[in-house]
């Protein structure tokens, strides 16, 4: 394994012991008939409320079936092993693996950001397309192995396209932004919010609700399936579904531990893999509209902007996101390529 720099800040030494002790067997060999292996992912262990719980039940059952128990995961949700910097440090460095979002991805491979350009999708096909075959995700998926010994092994989607909140007024244009204080998952949330004239702090996923209830901010962007598994429809009054965004976490795991397997159980392991994130894309995709009339059902106003509006967030959005990018220094191959992949080269001419 490459030996890596210290990219985050040192988390407890019992969590680690914690991320260590299940899986420490794996890195002494392949002689035993069975190891256990932590899986972290964000969110309440309920599958109604939760896409990412609902892929790690599944990925858990089809592991053990297709590797005949060889490999069996330990569930680890509601970031019980720490935040997102602190699970990718521990993948980094144990045999273990993670369901990460670009919060926990991003410090490691910077040019994951592309792939959130505003409007770069029409649909889940188009999206699912993008990532299961185009280059941009090879390359990214290549950086994540080279540059921290991580393997990108699926992005998985964590409930729908990306809608905003807010409990201030209903928003159906840009200009409605105006003044708003949002919560970012990211940096890159931060500059999109700027564009549309709102500003934008970086929030834990594990506090938004009270910056929401007291005011630190007004407003947030998830899919309806995070809105409802965090409750924000308790002090949220207006759902947005401008859908400016795919929205997508990624299951990674340790190189070291995977590379450590023979042919036949990795094979077995990502058939399993595969499988469970198909399962887990049908079964999302088929409660998107569900959980917005849940919303809806709750007090939320949902707000369905026309296509003139989703234009105008489209002409402000993509520029400004584009130009954050290259702030970044992220090199302009980067994005040609995402274009590229997603049917959008004409985008810069």
């Amino acid at each position: 394994m490459l030996t890596q720099p210290r990219l985050f800040s040192r988390f407890s030494a019992k969590r680690l012991l914690s991320a260590c002790l299940i899986g420490s067997a794996l890195m002494a060999g392949n002689t035993l008939a069975a190891t256990t292996i932590n899986l972290s992912y964000n969110g309440a262990p309920d599958a109604e409320k939760n896409a990412v719980h609902v892929f790690a039940e599944n990925l858990k059952t089809l592991v053990d079936e297709k590797t005949d128990g060889e490999i069996k995961l330990k569930l680890y949700p509601n970031s019980m092993l720490g935040e997102e910097q602190e699970r990718m440090e521990q993948t980094m460095n144990t045999p273990m693996l993670n369901v990460a979002s670009f919060a926990g991805v991003s410090p490691l491979v910077d040019e994951i950001f592309v792939s959130a350009i505003p409007f770069l999708f029409d649909d889940f096909t188009a999206a699912r397309s993008f990532f299961d075959e185009g280059q941009y995700w090879q390359e990214v998926s290549g950086a994540l192995k080279e540059r921290a010994g991580i393997d990108m092994l699926a992005v998985v989607e964590e409930g729908g396209f990306l809608a905003f909140t807010n409990n201030e007024r209903p928003i159906s244009h840009p200009d409605d932004f105006e003044g708003l204080r949002f919560r970012a998952m990211d940096p890159s949330q931060v500059a999109l919010y700027e564009s549309f004239g709102a500003s934008g702090t970086p929030i834990p996923w594990t506090e938004t609700y009270m910056a929401l209830r007291t005011g630190v901010a007004n407003g947030q962007m998830n899919p309806p399936m995070y809105i409802i598994l965090g409750s924000l429809y308790e002090v949220q009054d207006y759902l947005t579904l401008a859908n400016i965004q795919y929205s997508d976490q990624f299951l990674v795991g340790n190189s070291e531990m995977i590379e450590g397997w023979d042919d036949e159980l990795r094979g077995a392991f990502m058939e399993a893999v595969t499988e469970a994130n198909h399962n887990a894309r049908e079964h999302n995709e088929e409660q998107v509209e569900t959980r917005i009339a849940y919303l809806e059902e709750q007090g939320m106003e949902v707000i369905r902007p026309s296509e003139e509006e989703l234009t105008a967030f489209r002409e402000i959005g993509q520029p400004a996101y584009l130009e954050w990018l290259k702030e970044r220094d992220i090199e302009q191959r980067w994005i040609d390529l995402a274009l590229e992949d997603a049917g959008m080269s004409g985008l810069l001419d």
